[in-house]
């Protein structure tokens, strides 16, 4: 007979904590088992997680919040992608949107459609057939079909939302599940001696809390994978050198477009992310190519508004540890590893942690092949998202300038070199296992940084050209129309925001 999981410990609140509170709590509810949070309010969260993708409105449906809660109670905006500006050259930018682009016909892929028309003369910018790009550009909001006519018709959001709020109401949803919570500092972690173990914690109220199953969201302290389980750390500055941000709200007047913007700058980039109630603005760059104070200066020189808290520092090493699940502990968010928010992906490397965790389930007995299957699926997601980050930075044409020479001169992973290999010589996309970003993302920064193949797929010659363009230009048409059944950005936030005040 299977011993069960009695408890499960999380260890650190946050985004991270709460999340996994709240989804353990409703995935695990028929099984009955006490699930705690030791956090201390005493200690600050980093709290700049704020941008999402798509797989964020998964989450909330499996923890059963409404997503016209989650717009009210966290000042949160409509997201459809990201803007990247100046990261080709000064003065450029491009869009990678949560959609597809195009139709594709008799077995032929759009964008090697949109090649062989590239090639004959046609320059409409590919962001032209996607309805994701178009929702975002005119600052629109349509919430997507639950059966499209076609691809043109498949896309997604996200949303930006206050980390702080998003938090607290994770919280409120975790306590009113049997959630308890512990609001301490922990003193010492107590190890099994015959196994190695986490037994229990000490806290500094004189209470000590025994669990089963240990969830590590301590943050980049990682003190229950890192220090208690002695997992080591892979250094990935090498490949993403990256490794400080500077991260200050400020006032806005003005509702934005449903998208985050990343803006290209002299050591590293800068994000915009827009709240109802603010915007949050953050310069993630090298220390090797800039210093704090300067780093700090070009962040609040470039905010549209008044800063409404003091910068906050952060120091960080891009990379993960060398084991995610060690033992009976299972590290999420930055305690197990952490990749630079250029493509919103904190958020979603804790969700899918959690998504990861509940087919391998263990009992009490923690079989070590579960951990195995875990570690590689978590290695793997990591592996991927860092290629498509490396993407980012290599595509730069910004000649001259130290940082953006360096980071276009390290040599790309041999995954990342394969993707490139398949495109440049046949416009052809590489699927890996655990791929978080799709052909479709891939397509929009090869489009992007105008890194097109050579020529395009054979196949698409069977089109007679004249046809051809009546197809594409039906293909604008029919985006076009679709337009005109969405609202502004603004007023969709405010009818439903006051519609569940």
């Amino acid at each position: 007979m299977r011993d069960q999981i009695r408890s499960i410990v999380i260890v650190g609140g946050g985004t991270a904590g709460w999340m996994a509170a709240t989804f353990l709590a409703r995935r695990l509810a028929h099984l009955r088992i006490v699930i705690t949070v030791v956090e201390s309010s005493a200690i600050g969260t980093v709290g700049v997680g704020e941008a999402t993708v798509p797989a964020i409105r998964d989450f909330f449906a499996a923890v059963e919040l409404g997503e016209t809660e989650l717009l009210r109670e966290t000042e949160a905006t409509i997201k459809y992608g990201i803007r990247f500006a100046d990261w080709k050259t000064r003065g450029h930018a491009f869009f990678h949107p949560f959609g597809l682009y195009g139709v594709p016909a008799r077995g032929v892929p759009f964008h090697q459609i949109w090649l062989r028309q590239r090639a004959a003369g046609d320059t409409t910018p590919i962001g032209d057939y996607c309805l994701a790009t178009q929702l975002a550009e005119r600052d629109l909001f349509l919430p997507p079909s639950d059966r499209p006519a076609n691809d043109l018709g498949v896309f997604n959001f996200a949303v930006h939302f206050d980390a702080s709020k998003f938090a607290a109401l994770l919280r409120r949803l975790a306590l009113a599940n049997g959630v308890a919570h512990r609001d301490a500092r922990i003193t010492r972690v107590a190890l099994d001696p015959e196994n190695g173990h986490v037994a229990g914690v000490d806290l500094d109220t004189g209470e000590q809390v025994t669990g089963d199953l240990w969830i590590d969201c301590s943050g980049f302290r990682s003190l229950l994978l890192g220090e208690a389980m002695g997992v080591e750390y892979r250094d990935w500055r090498h490949w993403l050198p990256c490794d400080r941000a500077v991260a200050v709200p400020c006032a806005s007047d003005a509702m934005h477009r449903p998208m985050t913007t990343a803006t290209a700058m002299e050591a590293g980039w800068r994000w915009h992310i827009p709240l109802r109630h603010r915007v949050g603005n953050g310069y993630v760059y090298c220390s090797d190519f800039i210093d704090d104070a300067a780093a700090e200066d070009a962040l609040l020189g470039a905010l549209e508004g008044a800063p409404i808290a003091a910068p906050n520092r952060i120091r960080f090493t891009p990379g993960h540890r060398d084991r995610f699940w060690e033992r009976n502990v299972v590290g999420l968010g930055l305690s197990s590893g952490f990749l630079e928010p250029l493509e919103s992906t904190s958020i979603t490397l804790i969700q899918s942690g959690l998504e990861r965790l509940l087919p391998l389930f263990p009992d009490r007995g923690f079989d070590p092949r579960l951990a195995a299957v875990y570690n590689r699926q978590s290695m793997l997601e990591f592996e991927r998202i860092r290629d498509f980050l490396m993407l980012h930075y290599r595509g730069n044409a910004r000649h001259g300038e130290p940082f953006w020479d360096h980071v276009r001169a390290i040599e790309p992973t041999a995954g990342l070199q394969l993707k490139l290999d398949a495109w440049r010589s046949a416009g052809e996309f590489v699927r890996n296992e655990w791929d978080t970003f799709q052909d479709a993302s891939w397509l929009s920064m090869y489009a992007g940084f105008d890194d097109l193949p050579a020529r395009h797929s054979p196949l698409a010659d069977q089109f007679d050209a004249a046809g051809l363009s009546d197809s594409l230009a039906r293909m604008r048409d029919a985006i076009a129309g679709t337009l005109r059944h969405a609202e502004p950005h603004g007023r969709f936030l405010s009818r439903v925001v006051g519609e569940c005040a």
